[in-house]
């Protein structure tokens, strides 16, 4: 596997930049590269973000990773920050394309993200963000105990493929919610329900499935989506 580490330069964040990773297969890849944005409590290399970004890589993809700049100030302090509002983030995840684009240009890319990576790739291609689709890795529909105050007024505007990965467990989607409103979904929206498995995709002991063979499993199902929608 072929690793770069650099920064990306940023406008109106609590950083002038942050910090990327780029990895690719050494072997053949696929056309598709991909775009992992990390979710609102962990960043680019947290155990699930690197531990799926391997097992994409492993399967041809080349998988890019990126702190948001609150993030990358986490790390740097070591203080807790929450996340910046939405325009900043979604303008972030906008620089980091730009960054991929230069490294690897051409290139399809699949905006992928956990929990809140994938709701701000998602604003991203709403906007108009060259986006061949998007896959949600615990998509936070609702905030926990407040299925109410639903994340989908954004869906009317994605005409690209989608592919939702949602635990039965996960107290930030209510499953029977996000089916109704994946009606509102503009193009076609695959919904993989992963049984037993929570918010951060961990299962009870009684399923006997280790966390990285659930990884594997996810990045399994990625894969075959990707082939079986855009080829």
């Amino acid at each position: 596997m072929k690793r770069e580490e650099f920064t990306i330069d940023l406008e109106a964040a609590c950083l002038e930049r942050t910090s990327a990773v780029l990895e690719q297969p050494t072997g053949d890849q696929r056309d598709h590269v991909i775009l992992l944005a990390h979710g609102a409590g962990l960043g680019k290399s947290s155990p699930f973000l690197a531990a799926m970004a391997k097992a994409l890589v492993e399967r041809g993809f080349p998988v890019m990773r990126f702190n948001y700049a609150y993030q990358e100030k986490k790390e740097e302090t070591g203080g807790r920050r929450p996340p910046e509002r939405k325009p900043i983030l979604v303008q972030t995840h906008r620089a980091a394309l730009e960054a991929l684009a230069k490294r690897l240009p051409g290139r399809p890319v699949i905006f992928a993200g956990k929990s809140m990576g994938s709701r701000m790739g998602s604003y991203l291609a709403a906007e108009g963000a060259a986006c061949a689709g998007l896959v949600m890795f615990g998509y936070p529909l609702h905030p926990s105990g407040k299925p109410e105050k639903l994340r989908v007024e954004q869906f009317p505007d994605l005409a690209v493929p989608a592919l939702f990965l949602q635990g039965t467990r996960d107290k930030l989607a209510d499953l029977d919610l996000l089916r109704l409103h994946l009606n509102d979904y503009a193009g076609a929206a695959t919904l993989q329900v992963i049984e037993g498995a929570d918010h951060d995709f961990k299962v009870p002991k009684s399923q006997n499935r280790s966390h990285a063979e659930m990884q594997a499993e996810l990045a399994d199902l990625v894969a075959a989506w990707a082939t079986g929608f855009l080829g």
